[in-house]
């Protein structure tokens, strides 16, 4: 099994979406082997989305992600990455094939409802920003 991190923002937090799409990623055969609910202080967020860090839309990014609680989640799949960025599609909900997370409850290409790894290297690494592995549940 691989794992992924998901993380579901704060649009999807603030509308009551969040149960929905915990459901329907398990409805997909993800299980969830850690979650929480946080909210991201300003240098959290920088450190998290560092890699966009020369991009112009950076402090937007970091503004909208401590706006509200988030839930960081690792799931479990086979090939977790690839089928979670399935599951969620497109970034842009207008692009997001039917059925998919973002076409079922994101806003708009900013408020997104989600976030998912894209690489399982970088998994590895944005599961570790989050969760110890005492915090990760072997069921």
């Amino acid at each position: 099994m691989n794992q992924t991190l998901a993380i579901i923002k704060p649009d999807a937090t603030g509308a009551g979406r969040a149960g929905k799409i915990i459901a329907h990623l398990e409805e997909k055969g993800f299980k969830v082997r850690a979650m929480r609910m946080t909210r991201l202080d300003q240098r959290q967020a920088e450190a998290f989305y560092a890699v966009h860090r020369e991009r112009p839309f950076f402090d937007s990014l970091v503004s909208f992600m401590t706006s509200g609680p988030v839930i960081p989640m690792v799931l479990e799949k086979d090939g977790a990455v690839a089928a979670f960025r399935e599951a969620i599609g497109a970034t842009n909900p207008e692009e997001a094939a039917e059925g998919t997370v973002r076409k079922l409850w994101a806003e708009s290409i900013e408020r997104n409802a989600v976030h998912g790894s894209d690489s399982d290297e970088n998994a590895r690494q944005e599961i570790g920003f989050f969760f110890s592995d005492q915090d990760l549940l072997s069921i």
